[in-house]
């Protein structure tokens, strides 16, 4: 099941660097100057998950594999994309693809690097692009309306719906709302996905800012936190610069690296959390002497197509999942002690899998 974040900002506010330290290659040229990134750069990470080695120690697993995350590195956007300005038109089609957007924000002063607008503001950067994805979408909508009016006079279903759907998106950008800001209900949501409106996705704030303010944040990145909880949206203080250094070591020295610089963590597993998170995933595990294994599923999700993440043929023929949840699990040192503590539970077809869930599935070849 693979989720994808696309990477995107202004020229020069540090994206490719970051992609660089999250995919541990330099497939991303970081250069000062806008559009380096003429080709969307793809990584897949893994995503930090402690409670996955815990589970490999107690049952011994001889090998590890956590779920994954693609980011995509998405060349600079500028004022006038949405107008093929600066190869917006392919950068916007790119963006299409990914199912949720990190915006990196220059929160950070370095006369050695230009800025694409000659000045240091997050939040105007941030008006900037997403007016620029707005008036994508306004476009795009336009369009779509108007090849839709015969099938809707002929009474189509599907065109009716669509109509509707693209009329909601369309008032609330004529009021310079973002798609995102649509209420959706659960019977309209697979159509509206299908519309892949650029403000529709889900959007982390990504704040890059200079090596000293890696723990606290700085001025910039507290402006950039209010806008963020006003909308609703998701906020990481990070430095890429901090970042990519850490990349280059081993375990170990970035543990001493990071305690140097007065950080917990590195601020990568954090992005990578948080976009996990901001796309209403969870993770549940299958764990055994051969292998611990992270699989990755929307919060909501029946016991059924949970065990379809696996393969088809565990949810075509599903009869029931064993489960322990992972406190559980770990208290009774393993599945032999969970089951004899009472802890190990039978569920049917409509068990919703709960975060941390280690599951064995039973089903019919």
């Amino acid at each position: 099941m693979g989720f994808r974040m696309g990477i995107v900002g202004l020229p020069n506010v540090g994206k490719s660097t970051l992609f660089n330290a999250l995919t541990r290659t330099a497939a991303a040229q970081a250069a000062n100057f806008p559009f380096c990134t003429i080709e969307p750069n793809v990584g897949e990470v893994a995503v930090p998950d402690p409670r996955l080695d815990k589970l490999a120690e107690i049952a011994g697993s001889k090998q590890i594999i956590p779920t994954r995350m693609t980011f995509v590195d998405i060349a600079g956007l500028v004022k006038g994309a949405s107008k093929g300005e600066g190869l917006g038109n392919q950068f916007l089609a790119n963006i299409r693809e990914v199912d949720a957007i990190a915006h990196v924000l220059r929160c950070f002063e370095d006369g050695d690097i230009t800025h694409v607008e000659g000045r240091i503001d997050p939040l105007a950067d941030a008006e900037t692009i997403e007016t620029e994805l707005m008036i994508a979408d306004l476009e795009s909508i336009e369009r779509r309306l108007a090849n839709l009016v015969r099938k809707v006079r002929g009474g189509d279903k599907e065109a009716v719906e669509q109509e509707r759907l693209l009329k909601a998106a369309q008032a609330a950008l004529e009021d310079g709302r973002p798609a995102r800001t649509v209420p959706v209900s659960e019977d309209d949501r697979k159509a509206w996905n299908m519309l892949q409106l650029l403000t529709a996705k889900p959007v982390l704030y990504v704040c890059n800012v200079e090596e000293a303010a890696a723990a606290t944040g700085n001025a910039q990145s507290a402006r950039v936190a209010e806008m963020a909880e006003a909308q609703g949206a998701g906020i990481v203080v990070i430095s890429a610069r901090i970042e990519e250094e850490i990349s280059q070591l081993d375990p170990e020295e970035a543990e001493m690296f990071l305690g140097e610089m007065g950080l917990e963590e590195a601020g990568l597993d954090r992005l990578i959390r948080a976009g996990h998170d901001l796309l209403g995933l969870q993770t549940y595990f299958t764990v055994g002497p051969k292998e611990a294994r992270a699989w990755t599923i929307r919060k909501g999700t029946a016991a059924p197509q949970a065990a379809g993440v696996i393969h088809g043929d565990f949810e075509r023929g599903f009869i029931r999942a064993e489960t322990i949840a992972y406190a559980d699990y770990v208290a009774g040192g393993g599945e032999a002690g969970a089951r004899e503590a009472g802890k190990l539970r039978v569920e049917g077809k409509s068990y919703i899998v709960q975060d941390g869930d280690v599951l064995h599935f039973l089903f019919n070849a």
